[in-house]
């Protein structure tokens, strides 16, 4: 059988490691001739490596997958990396070889990679149809679902229903769960818009809570209205100009 060829791209650091590490010990023979993090790297390296496989991020700076796929069609076998449910099953049920949702699942990857073995000798699918449907299905706003955070030394994954709330650090941002505080390196003005307004609330200029997250409100004896959560002893000030978000409570 001939060496097989892949690209990763995957504009998340630890994501793009772990997918290469993952792949490769369930695929020893399958070379990873480069890995991108973003669009317009992508195609350099299919360009440059005219890989058989390409793991292809939806949602990637520069250039999105969506846009790559197309200019890469019938060049290589697809595998959509997506955060998202409703891009994955609609890429897979449309033509693509398979998917793989993020944070990654090595059993996921067993199957995704059982099924390349398969189809690697043949020729690509025509990804056109399905391409035309998530174009137009990327109008619509998606939200966060997960981020990375640095905890120590180490990186962690933490999805968007494990926070309590962000608090404002200065260029950072503390992303706190119910037992662990983590920062990142972005500030709560660059969060906010990726962030679902129906479950996170900003009520202070620098705190942005989880609705689920929230076990009531009183006033302190100041009289400022006070957050309490369900698995935090501190409360969270809200300023005047938020209040009006706990009238119905």
């Amino acid at each position: 059988m001939p060496q097989r060829k892949a690209v990763i791209a995957e504009d998340e650091p630890l994501l793009r490691s772990e997918l290469r590490d993952t792949v490769a010990t369930l695929w020893p023979e399958l070379v990873i001739c480069d890995e991108a993090e973003d669009g317009v790297s992508a195609l350099h390296a299919i360009e440059q490596h005219s890989p058989d496989i390409l793991f292809l991020d939806i949602q990637m700076p520069g250039m999105s997958g969506l846009e790559v796929a197309r200019l890469a069609a019938n060049t290589c076998h697809v595998v959509f990396v997506t955060a998202y449910d409703k891009y994955a099953i609609a890429a897979f049920e449309q033509g693509a070889v398979d998917y793989v949702m993020k944070p990654f699942s090595p059993a996921r990857l067993a199957t995704t990679i059982a099924r390349l073995k398969e189809k690697v000798g043949t020729k690509p699918a025509d990804l056109e149809g399905m391409l035309q449907t998530l174009l137009k299905t990327t109008t619509t706003k998606e939200y966060l679902r997960w981020i990375t955070a640095s905890q120590g030394q180490d990186l962690r994954l933490i999805t968007v229903d494990e926070i309590c709330y962000f608090q404002a650090d200065n260029k950072y941002t503390l992303v706190v769960t119910a037992q662990q505080q983590s920062l990142i390196r972005r500030s709560i003005k660059e969060l906010i818009p990726e962030l679902d307004p129906a479950q996170f609330w900003q009520i202070h200029r620098g705190t942005v809570i989880n609705v689920t997250a929230i076990a009531g409100v009183h006033r302190d004896l100041g009289g400022q209205l006070r957050v309490k959560l369900k698995h935090r002893a501190e409360s969270l000030p809200v300023s005047d100009p938020y209040v009006h978000l706990f009238k119905s409570m």
